[in-house]
């Protein structure tokens, strides 16, 4: 059951009304109500068929999350040039033997194309929390120095659920509600990019945005804008 701040919040605005992403996003500071800074999520509901789905990676033009921890699986010739990219952590076989024993204090992992056959066999650790490299998200390739360049820039992945909804983090409300409009257009640039080349009708059904204990606010959104 929504609590009495939920409710007072949705009571300002009118549910069924589509706003400016300016607007939108506006709104959404004003309803946060918790006592810490609460983040702003977009919710973007695509039409996409049975085997068709939408993952990619992008960094937003405004930054709102701490650095992250990169761990870089590589031969040890390549460790001093990872760690003087910013890596926090790089080395091959003492690390895959780490998270063997449960260690996984880092945030996203990087890996070598030749590193992959031993990064492989951390598939059902990783992939569970989300932090197997993957070639598609760039988190496996040869260029580590510019693979860590961008995700300590806060490079992010995104991708669409079994439903066909993107929901990702967009900014905080503590920022300017013109920074976090920004990062939802970059969002949906990236999106429509990695639109399918037989995706039939409209691709974007719905734009949402909300804060992360208030109500959503739609958002009256045209592909191409």
């Amino acid at each position: 059951m929504a609590g009495k701040n939920y409710k007072n919040a949705l009571a300002k605005i009118e549910t069924a009304k589509t706003y400016t992403l300016a607007e939108a996003c506006g709104l959404v500071k004003t309803l946060a109500f918790a006592k810490f800074d609460e983040t702003v999520e977009a919710h973007v509901n695509l039409r996409l068929g049975k085997s068709q789905t939408v993952r990619d990676t992008l960094v937003f033009p405004h930054q709102f999350k701490e650095e992250k921890r990169v761990l870089v699986f590589c031969k040890e010739d390549r460790v001093k040039e990872a760690l003087d990219a910013g890596a926090t952590w790089a080395g091959s076989d003492e690390y895959v033997e780490k998270i063997k024993g449960g260690w996984l204090d880092f945030d996203v992992a990087v890996a070598t194309p030749d590193m992959m056959k031993d990064v492989g066999r951390l598939g059902m650790v990783l992939g569970r929390k989300g932090l197997m490299p993957n070639p598609k998200t760039g988190t496996v390739t040869n260029d580590i120095v510019q693979a860590i360049g961008e995700l300590k820039k806060g490079r992010t992945e995104y991708r669409a659920d079994k439903g066909g909804v993107v929901h990702i983090a967009v900014g905080k409300v503590s920022m300017d509600p013109a920074q976090v409009a920004e990062n939802v257009s970059a969002l949906m640039g990236e999106i429509n990019r990695k639109k399918p080349a037989d995706a039939k009708g409209a691709f974007v059904q719905s734009l949402s945005v909300s804060s992360t204990m208030g109500p959503g606010v739609w958002v009256s959104y045209k592909e191409g804008e």
